[in-house]
């Protein structure tokens, strides 16, 4: 029974000693503030919406999954980036036999954007990075694509901002 209670008191401890997140990352006690400047968009083909709409979903994933706060003033790290890419092309599922999956009775496309990224970490700088982080998305090409592209951005555009908070966070 000692022992078991030993054990217990050694593992809450080692846990009161660092900050655990249970979605995969932790952030240090000393990270505080963050800030997010606009990442403009530089691709060739420009929608109107994008750069603000990217800039505050990654906001919103900040302030959803951690207690940061955003500011201008002297924040801890920062994010910043442009926005290199946005393509819309047509694709086609293809099965195991080499041939279009017969589940794929319309016209594919896929989206993909790609966004430069770059992470300041002025609390500890052997963190900090810039890379370019790219994710896409397919849907049916039922014609009638401007009715469809704000959602498939928005769920592009999240995923994108999920990846640049892991990226910048999961290492801790």
């Amino acid at each position: 029974m000692k022992k078991i209670l030993l054990l217990l008191v050694v593992v809450a401890f080692g846990f009161s000693s660092c900050s655990i997140k249970f979605n995969g990352t932790s952030i240090p006690k000393e990270m505080k503030t963050v800030n997010v400047l606009f990442f403009e968009n530089n691709a060739t083909l420009v929608v109107p919406s994008m750069a603000i709409n990217l800039t505050e979903a990654l906001k919103n994933t900040i302030r959803n999954q951690s207690s940061l706060n955003i500011t201008t003033n002297n924040p801890n790290a920062v994010f910043s980036g442009n926005i290199t890419s946005y393509d819309i092309r047509p694709t086609t599922i293809i099965d195991a036999n080499n041939s279009r999956s017969a589940a794929n009775t319309s016209p594919m496309s896929r989206m993909t954007i790609r966004v430069n990224v770059k992470y300041t970490d002025n609390i500890n700088p052997k963190l900090s990075f810039e890379e370019p982080i790219e994710r896409f998305i397919d849907f049916p090409n039922t014609g009638n694509f401007s009715q469809q592209e704000p959602d498939l951005n928005k769920k592009v555009i999240d995923l994108i901002t999920q990846d640049i908070f892991n990226r910048a966070f999961e290492n801790w």
